[in-house]
């Protein structure tokens, strides 16, 4: 077992799954930025900070994160709107994956940990793709005060996320694509609609809608979409780093750095499409109003070049970057860090071995179809 055995197959996902997404993070990895055409590339923690918190952003454009988010829920609230929308949307997600929000969602994934874990002490083989879906369904649920499904709703939410991205896939316009999106989308819509009827005294109470104190329309689609998507593309590719590695005492020992460094090497949102809104500059290259920016997280991690260290982890300000920075940092980044800490603490009991993986050709993000372990005692 060793850290380039890890690294190969890791890189897998890349290569078998999004070929072109690699090629585009591989070809000009070593220079701070690149501009090709309308498109300008940041690479290093410098630039890729720099276009988060000094370059103006156009919340909603095509190709944007925002501009999917709009198109998935007809309103794409949280990246349109302004002012005190803006904030008083933010501050109700604040408060409901906080420390204290968290803590209250930390049963029900441990709850799912616990009996989907299980098997392995029989000796019989798991797939942690399939546990991760559910671990993170089921948190998507109680968040979001549902009574769905939690297979049924991490399948329409990576459905969704997955007929987006390709509808974007380079090329003409693709109507087949489109209306396959929108199907996604509505399906995804209906599972979380009873969402929008929480009362008025919960987490997000304050915050503007089309009906103060509800859920804001759009919203739990859009949260649904990101905590499920991440959670099924990072968590199985964190264990088989860790299996791969050889890492499993660092999880008695050093579990919240383990779990810091593996988010720093698989950064499961490896790149970050946006817009500039307006002129400025990325590491010192100019940047015009309408540019297109390609924001490479895995790059400004050093998710490349460093392999994971517990023992000497990379600066917390280096890690937290593959959540973003300054106003667009992710929320639920206390979230993915305890998730996955608990997930990677319950799979060291059993120290893991990675029996087959399949890479996952139409996920939106870089991931196994499946990953089968089996534990080694």
């Amino acid at each position: 077992m060793s850290q380039a055995r890890a690294r190969r197959r890791d890189r897998r996902v890349y290569l078998r799954g999004h070929p072109v997404l690699f090629a585009l993070l591989a070809a000009t990895r070593w220079r701070a930025t690149a501009r090709i055409g309308g498109t300008v590339l940041a690479h290093s923690r410098e630039a890729f900070t720099d276009a988060l918190v000094r370059v103006p952003l156009d919340r909603t454009a095509e190709g944007t994160t925002g501009g999917a988010a709009g198109r998935l829920t007809g309103g794409g609230l949280l990246f349109d709107q302004e002012g005190d929308d803006h904030r008083g949307t933010r501050r109700g997600l604040a408060e409901s994956l906080g420390a204290d929000g968290v803590a209250r969602l930390r049963p029900v994934w441990m709850e799912v940990l616990d009996r989907r874990l299980a098997p392995l002490a029989d000796g019989a083989p798991v797939d942690l793709v399939d546990v991760a879906a559910e671990l993170s369904g089921a948190t998507a649920a109680a968040l979001l005060g549902l009574t769905v499904d939690p297979l049924t709703l991490a399948s329409a939410a990576r459905a969704a996320a997955s007929a987006a991205a390709r509808e974007h896939l380079p090329g003409l316009p693709s109507p087949a694509r489109r209306r396959a999106a929108r199907r996604a989308a509505d399906h995804l819509n209906a599972l979380v609609s009873p969402a929008l009827d929480r009362p008025s005294d919960g987490p997000f109470h304050g915050a503007s809608d089309r009906v103060p104190g509800r859920v804001p329309d759009g919203l739990a689609a859009m949260l649904a979409v990101a905590a499920i998507n991440t959670t099924v593309a990072g968590l199985p590719r964190a264990a088989a780093w860790c299996a791969d590695a050889d890492l499993w005492g660092y999880a008695e020992t050093a579990p919240e750095a383990l779990a810091d460094e593996l988010l720093r090497v698989t950064a499961p949102t490896p790149l970050l499409p946006r817009v500039a809104a307006a002129a400025g500059t990325v590491a010192g290259r100019p940047v015009r109003r309408g540019d297109r920016l390609i924001l490479i997280a895995r790059h400004a991690v050093g998710a490349h070049d460093r392999d994971p260290s517990p023992s000497d982890p990379a600066p917390p300000q280096v890690t937290q970057l593959v959540f973003g920075a300054g106003p667009h940092a992710c929320p639920g980044a206390r979230l993915a860090r305890r998730q996955l800490t608990d997930a990677l603490v319950a799979l060291a009991a059993y120290r893991p071995v990675v029996l087959s993986a399949r890479a996952d050709r139409r996920s939106a993000l870089p991931g196994w179809a499946t990953l089968t372990v089996a534990a080694t005692r």
